[in-house]
């Protein structure tokens, strides 16, 4: 399974981070502990909302959606 997740900053609740991965559950703490260049800056994060995919190339073409225009006006309105 792969995961489309938005983490959300504890500390800047106006910034979210759209992301995809085959492991959630290692995913999270990495970016807490700030592994992640995009994400380093705005720690802690909390998940928002995940959706599971059976496959990789679903989930990135989702994630990619979620990344633009349109897909943060649906993620705003119908995710978080």
């Amino acid at each position: 399974m792969w995961y489309v997740y938005i983490i959300r900053s504890i500390e800047f609740p106006d910034q979210e981070y759209i992301g995809a991965t085959e492991d959630l559950k290692r995913r999270l703490p990495e970016h807490n502990a700030g592994k992640s260049a995009h994400t380093a800056k705005f720690k802690p994060w909390k998940l928002v909302w995940y959706c599971a995919f059976p496959d990789k190339m679903k989930a990135l073409a989702f994630e990619a959606y979620l990344k633009s225009h349109s897909g943060r006006a649906f993620s705003k309105k119908r995710l978080c």
